[in-house]
């Protein structure tokens, strides 16, 4: 897979209309926006993991748990409010005159039918889409412990921490190419004066690329450069060079093929089909429910009706929300994917690897031989 500037199409900048782009689920940065700022971004990976561990909860809080539900973005999508406006409207004329049933020979139940069919189908998409790229993520950064592991033992201290601080800096700035709410003033200059991860020069030279994928690859092409440098000198051999340039272009891969997801997003004519089956069938869903009640003044049965067609609602655009929320898991909703956590999670774990070795104590084998015939203990807990 060949990176070109994938970034620009991520943004979807040829969408001018903002509700298409809000319609196809992509949490894009327009021109006009700003991303959000490093505090904001720390505040939401506590909500997001506060959410990740929601359904561990007992089932009464489950219930009425606000974030990250569906609740939450049910209030705010308009078409909720159709049916439940179309059925109370219908209501309120029934009970002060008599009107024909115009839907008595309709077969809203087999559209119904089909609708659920393909909303299924694309929750069941959109969750493998998620999840793939979710390994991905994960995928990125077990690349750079792994590398740090091999070369902990073998380059020089001084070798071995700045082809880390590299690798993790093209983490870092491998999110920022995707042109999301990871941005470079709000995301990587506050991570880099965090963990010294570039110095100002090295910012300067990839600056160049405008922060984008050619970025990423400029960092990872000085990987590359450093384990060549370290065959030269006789620190590696052919075999290692071998096996470090493997996992150097596995994490570039990964990377690679997550802003291949991102430039193609589930399809756009597949989403509106489904946005227009919805906006048709729901409030058709509801005057055939109005009508069944009659014009009797029984309350009871329009209350259980009307709550039938707020769980029919609740479903069909639940599941639609639902798989939208899933088609881009690197932005800033609470449902995306932890970037903060993984990219922090990384970097530590590769400084704790490169301690390590200063707790590494001489071989001492009368003690080895002590440890080996020790009699095991009862452990009573």
């Amino acid at each position: 897979n060949n990176m070109t500037d994938q970034a620009t199409s991520y943004k979807l900048s040829t969408f001018s209309d903002d509700s298409i782009i809000q319609t196809l689920g992509c949490k894009v940065m327009k021109s006009t926006d700003l991303p959000p700022t490093y505090q904001q971004l720390e505040e939401i990976e506590v909500q997001r993991r506060e959410v990740l561990r929601g359904g561990e909860r007992p089932f009464w809080r489950i219930v009425l748990s606000w974030n990250g539900t569906c609740l939450r973005a049910l209030c705010f999508d308009w078409l909720i409010w159709v049916p439940i406006g179309v059925f109370v409207t219908l209501r309120i004329l029934l009970r002060q005159r008599e009107m024909m049933d115009i839907l008595e020979d309709s077969n809203i139940d087999i559209l119904g039918g089909f609708l659920s069919f393909f909303l299924v189908h694309f929750v069941n998409q959109t969750n493998t889409r998620f999840f793939e790229m979710y390994k991905l993520a994960k995928s990125v950064g077990g690349k750079i412990t792994e590398i740090t592991c091999v070369i902990s033992t073998t380059f020089r201290p001084a070798a071995a921490l700045r082809l880390v601080r590299y690798l993790n800096a093209a983490h870092v700035v491998g999110y920022v190419g995707l042109n999301g709410p990871y941005s470079k003033e709000q995301f990587f200059d506050h991570i880099n004066a965090k963990y010294n991860l570039l110095t100002e020069s090295e910012v300067e030279i990839i600056g160049r690329h405008g922060w984008n994928s050619e970025s990423f690859l400029e960092i990872v092409s000085w990987c590359q450069h450093d384990i060549r440098k370290a065959k030269t000198e006789g620190v590696i051999d052919s075999g290692e060079m071998r096996e470090l340039n493997k996992l150097i272009l596995g994490f570039k891969d990964s990377m690679e093929t997550i802003y291949d997801y991102c430039e193609q997003p589930v399809h756009f004519f597949y989403i509106h089909f489904l946005c227009l089956l919805s906006a048709l069938y729901l409030p058709l869903f509801a005057l055939e429910n109005a009508f069944s009640v009659g014009s009797n003044d029984e309350w009871s049965s329009e209350v259980i009706t009307g709550l039938i067609v707020i769980l029919q609602s609740t479903f069909v655009i639940g599941l639609r929300l639902l798989g939208q929320k899933m088609v881009d898991p690197y932005g800033d909703d609470l449902e995306d994917l932890s970037v903060l956590s993984y990219v922090k999670c990384a970097i530590e774990e590769c400084q704790m690897i490169l301690s390590a070795k200063n707790n590494v104590t001489d071989i001492d084998e009368s003690l080895e031989k002590k440890m080996a015939t020790k009699p095991a203990k009862n452990v009573i807990t």
